[in-house]
Formats: C-alpha cells, sequence, structure tokens
C-alpha cells in the first residue's frame, strides 16, 4: 500500500524536474544563437556620420552640409555687359558666326593680379604708372598694416598693400596714408572702399550653435556688420574691405571671405588738385 502511494508523487517530481530542464536547455540554446546574432548586427551596423563639437572645433562640421546650402562666395564682381548681338548661329555644336575684325586702336591695359590697396587708391591701371614704391605710406601708417607686396605677385611686387591676416586696415579718421603719399595715387577725394569682406556661414562659429560675436565688436565701420539672432551678417554696400573681421576671426578655419576692389575710381586731373 504504501509504494503504491508514493509512486505518484515520484512521477509528479521527476515530471516537474523534466519540464524544468527543457526550459532551461531552451533558454540557454536560445541565449547561445542570440548572442552571436546580437554581435553580428553589431559588427555589421550601418555607419553614422559624427557630428560631435570635436568635429566643430577642427573645422569639419562643414562637410555634413549639403553643397546647395553653401553660401555664394563671389562678391562685387563686375556685372557682365548684357548681350547685344544676334543669337550664335551654329550647326550641330560649331558655331559659323562671322569672326568679329580686330580693333587696332585700343590698346588694353595689363592685366595685374588683384591685390589688397590701401584706403583712398586710385584706379590699379594709375596706381601701377603712379606709384613709386618709396614706402612713405607704410612708414606713415601707425598700425603696420601696409606691406611691400611680395616678389611672388610679379609687377606688383614692392607696392603697397595690406595682408589682413597679418595687420589689418583700423580705417584711421584723418588717414595718414594718404596724407604722406607724394606721387598722388592714395586720394582723399576716392572713397576708401579697399575690397568686400563675407561671411563664410558653414565656417562661421556663430552659425553653428556657438555664441561669437568677435567681427562686429571689432569692426571699425558702423552698421557694417549686423548681427542677427547671434549670427553676424555683413552689409557689401557700407563694408570698406579693412579686413578686421578677417584679423580677429577665431573660427578653426577662418570664416571670413575678403575679397580685393577689382575696379576703383579712374581719378581725373581736376580731381587730384
Amino acid at each position: 500500500m504504501t509504494d503504491s502511494r508514493e509512486m505518484p508523487t515520484h512521477a509528479k517530481e521527476e515530471s516537474v524536474q523534466t519540464e524544468s530542464f527543457v526550459a532551461k536547455t531552451a533558454w540557454l540554446l536560445a541565449a547561445i544563437f542570440r548572442v552571436p546574432i546580437s554581435v553580428l548586427r553589431f559588427l555589421f551596423r550601418p555607419v553614422r556620420p559624427s557630428r560631435g563639437r570635436r568635429d566643430l572645433i577642427q573645422g569639419r562640421f562643414w562637410k555634413f552640409i549639403p553643397s546647395a546650402k553653401f553660401a555664394p562666395l563671389v562678391t562685387r564682381y563686375p556685372k557682365p555687359e548684357p548681350a547685344t548681338d544676334l543669337p550664335t548661329k551654329s550647326i550641330q555644336g560649331i558655331s559659323i558666326a562671322p569672326v568679329r575684325p580686330t580693333d587696332l586702336s585700343s590698346r588694353p591695359s595689363p592685366r595685374t593680379i588683384p591685390v589688397h590697396r590701401p584706403p583712398g587708391a586710385v584706379s590699379e591701371t594709375q596706381f601701377m604708372a603712379g606709384c613709386t614704391r618709396c614706402g612713405d605710406c607704410m612708414v606713415a601708417c601707425p598700425y603696420d598694416a601696409i606691406v611691400k607686396a611680395p616678389a611672388r605677385l610679379g609687377s606688383v611686387a614692392g607696392t603697397p598693400v595690406i595682408e589682413a591676416d597679418s595687420s589689418a586696415c583700423m580705417m584711421c579718421v584723418d588717414f595718414p596714408c594718404i596724407a604722406s603719399c607724394e606721387p598722388g595715387v592714395l586720394v582723399a577725394s576716392s572713397p576708401p572702399i579697399m575690397g568686400t569682406a563675407r561671411v563664410t556661414e558653414h565656417l562661421c562659429l556663430a552659425h553653428h550653435h556657438t555664441t561669437c560675436t568677435v567681427c562686429s565688436e571689432r569692426c571699425p565701420v558702423g552698421d557694417a556688420i549686423a548681427v542677427t539672432d547671434g549670427k553676424p551678417t555683413i552689409n557689401e554696400s557700407t563694408c570698406t574691405g579693412c579686413g578686421v573681421c578677417r584679423y580677429v576671426c577665431p573660427a578653426p578655419e577662418n570664416a571670413i571671405l575678403l575679397m580685393p576692389a577689382l575696379e576703383r575710381p579712374w581719378l581725373s586731373p581736376r580731381s587730384s588738385l
């Protein structure tokens, strides 16, 4: 009697143990197969580009911005003259329009490399013809902003230029450089516009959620740089191209594009008096 009553109890315990063993085995097998699958997913997951603060500091954040959003970098280029000629005739892409006769009476002025001249500079043709390379304007500049053009610039070498990366023009009130110019290639009657500056947005710290207003604080020309929502914008109609903003820009890659004036006013004999 005792044995017959104890048999069902042993059977139940063995059944419970068997089910527990099967459950543990199934869980262990699932874990064994799940771990390598997770490892493979981790190793072959798609790599996302890093956009951390280190990339911004090192000047590499601009690579993540589509090129269509880049600000145009060309400023104050001469506008092309509107075409007045008839449409060009062509056959399968080959022009058959008559060739214009050569005008031998006109003498084109020799081309020179656009350089950053001091304030009050006359047209480049007159400047190159009248400048004696005496260096008086360089001596008169209290900020040593005017230097001699290096020899690599060819015919321009030795003439006075401004290199904003080394020292920018501070826009003196009395312009001692103009007063010291005896040859008369720096004149007070000519507007002191040396070029144009522009903010390169994909390099500017302020355009990447960083507080920076150094250029607007140090600019010597009033209303030349406006700050909207913490982002500086240069007013090209007011900017004189002095280069102070480029000189003080703290960005890893300088965010100020400085272009020299490509056209300056021609000095007439009466205006020089």
